[in-house]
């Protein structure tokens, strides 16, 4: 077997955080998010390879430098070049002759893939992993799966009526013969880029089995608002080398890198992640993001996620992001 972790979208959705910036590599604590899920497979000591773009590529290579791992770089450098999720994984398959564990770059969860792939060595089939959202309402939002015992019968892409709350959550283990399936639906259909259809098209094919997840947390990070909420499941708590006041409040969990400064009646925390050389001055940030060399004055943070190199004064921001070298002053 061998593990291939999806890395290669632009994620529009963050932008303009992501704009320079791929959504792997955003902070989750001291990791990203891609060590979060580098860290699930590599205990399993399988080959990993990693798909992305070119347009990240230097920034994949200098995190692979001390990984385990190979990259393949599929050959785009912007959103309406990118060859979709389904025909990427389709031309990595076509190299290789093995069984494949698929994992999305961008999904966090606190469980194991330890029973997952114990499940696929029973039944040797397909097999793809669900998570118990365990609420109606909540299962109109995602890919909800409609099952026959183990079987999957067929998913529904954010139902009205969901058959079930097992949700897709973008990971999979794909026999070579579901591999086959995968080069007929890329040849035969024009939905390219989510993998769920491809899924759901499998499903129809072949006997695909659901390996339901009922405890743990999962996320999904497709948007500001999932990325800040994932911060208060997978935070852990870190302070480097920086100077504060006395008076500045520190509530845990947050991670502050070294060479900042916060000054005054600052109160910081918790889930906040604050990057390196940043300026931090009477001011309350919770549940947010900032990324180096950031200057924030008489200003309060919530929800908010600010890119490098930026100045705030003076400002009240909630479920903001703002991008590199931006300048917001309220007089």
């Amino acid at each position: 077997m061998k593990a291939i972790i999806m890395a290669g979208g632009y994620a529009t959705r963050l932008w303009p955080i992501t704009r320079k910036r791929s959504k792997v590599f955003l902070p989750i604590g001291k990791q990203n998010i891609l060590d979060f899920v580098y860290k699930k497979v590599k205990k399993f000591d399988i080959p990993i390879i990693i798909s992305t773009n070119e347009f990240f590529k230097h920034d994949f290579e200098k995190w692979a430098n001390d990984k385990d791992v190979e990259l393949m770089i599929e050959k785009t450098t912007k959103e309406e070049e990118k060859l979709g999720a389904i025909r990427a994984l389709a031309q990595l398959c076509e190299e290789l002759d093995d069984d494949i564990l698929l994992m999305a770059g961008d999904n966090l969860f606190t469980f194991e893939l330890d029973q997952f792939l114990e499940y696929y060595e029973d039944v040797k089939k397909p097999v793809t992993a669900l998570y118990d959202v365990k609420d109606i309402e909540l299962a109109k939002r995602y890919g909800i799966a409609e099952i026959e015992g183990n079987r999957i019968v067929k998913f529904h892409e954010k139902p009205q009526n969901p058959p079930s709350t097992l949700a897709g959550i973008g990971f999979y283990i794909l026999t070579k013969e579901s591999q086959k399936i995968l080069f007929d639906y890329v040849e035969n259909n024009e939905k390219l880029d989510n993998l769920g259809d491809f899924i759901s098209y499998l499903a129809t094919k072949t006997e695909l089995h659901g390996f339901p997840y009922t405890d743990g947390f999962w996320h999904d990070v497709g948007s500001p608002d999932s990325y800040i909420e994932s911060m208060e499941v997978y935070m852990e708590d870190y302070v480097g080398q920086i100077k504060k006041d006395e008076s500045v409040e520190i509530i845990e969990p947050v991670v502050l890198e070294g060479d900042s400064e916060i000054r005054g009646s600052s109160v910081i925390g918790p889930y906040v992640y604050i990057g390196k050389g940043c300026v931090i001055e009477d001011s309350e940030i919770n549940n947010s993001v900032l990324f180096d060399e950031v200057y924030l004055s008489k200003s309060t943070l919530t929800k908010s996620i600010i890119d490098h190199k930026c100045s705030v004064s003076n400002l009240k921001l909630n479920d903001t992001s703002i991008g590199e070298y931006s300048k917001l002053n309220k007089k």
